[in-house]
């Protein structure tokens, strides 16, 4: 019985059911609070693995979900809850990305596509030409992903990796996809091609607000007690922080609050006994 109650006190429908933790959730989400903590806790009681992390970390990585008002439905792929040994991560899912970037209202066009073997015939990447046939519907394998987007102002950008250029960034910046560990990369392999052109694309070639730099900077991410943030799936955020900071002092979203504010509020630490 004592077990049992430890148990109770450890595990994140304890954390979750404190009230402290759900008033600062409701100070970024409002109404919407509810609905997405009860999420964080099924999505949390549906996996072992999770169950086994340190609830803090899911705790923390549910607050970034929340700061950037993104749900951590794994069946919607706007954001995930992922777990690294006993420490449950962060990440973005590539709706998250495109959703978040229709919200600056800077871009006019957003689409991201796999080209299919029957639809494909060539990509120059010098000049960024994709030469396929999207007129016809898919068939046979997936032989890469197509991101463009167009900007309020004109600029328009167009990008295209293969199969082969995707799995090779997997291997060099995802320790899970070269463990072979249970993640995205392991059920959605399609989604993950399209968050990482999506994602690369953006980071070098978009506008990002605040809240992008926010998701770019906590993909992947383990805030810990001191809010620093390592990346155990690897170590991608290092490749695109030159762009993030490039951006900071051109700042479009200058005019509001940063989210920050209030994510930094939620990753305080539930001290409740």
């Amino acid at each position: 019985m004592e077990k049992k109650n430890t148990s109770q006190k450890t595990g994140i429908t304890y954390y979750m059911s404190q009230q402290n933790v759900q008033n600062r959730f409701e100070q970024i989400l409002g109404k919407k609070a509810q609905g997405f903590i009860s999420s964080v806790i099924n999505t949390v009681n549906s996996s072992k693995q999770l169950q086994a992390c340190d609830p803090q970390t899911i705790l923390k990585s549910a607050a970034v979900a929340a700061s950037l008002d993104l749900p951590v439905d794994k069946n919607l792929g706007f954001a995930w809850i992922i777990p690294y040994g006993n420490e449950a991560s962060f990440q973005m899912g590539y709706k998250g990305y495109i959703q978040l970037a229709l919200r600056s209202g800077e871009y006019s066009r957003l689409n991201a596509v796999p080209v299919y073997k029957n639809q494909f015939t060539h990509y120059n990447a010098l000049t960024e030409e994709l030469d396929a046939d999207f007129s016809i519907d898919g068939e046979g394998d997936v032989v890469g992903y197509a991101f463009y987007f167009r900007l309020v102002n004109g600029f328009e950008k167009q990008a295209y990796w293969s199969v082969d250029k995707v799995t090779k960034h997997a291997k060099r910046f995802s320790q899970a996809y070269k463990a072979k560990h249970s993640s995205p990369w392991d059920t959605d392999f399609d989604q993950m091609g399209l968050k990482t052109v999506i994602k690369n694309t953006l980071a070098k070639w978009g506008i990002l607000s605040i809240e992008m730099q926010s998701a770019l900077k906590h993909d992947q991410g383990v805030v810990d007690s001191e809010d620093n943030i390592t990346y155990p799936d690897g170590v991608e955020f290092e490749d695109i922080a030159e762009e993030i900071e490039a951006q900071k002092a051109d700042d479009f979203d200058n005019d509001k609050e940063p989210d920050q504010k209030k994510e930094k509020e939620l990753f305080k630490d539930n001290n409740t006994q």
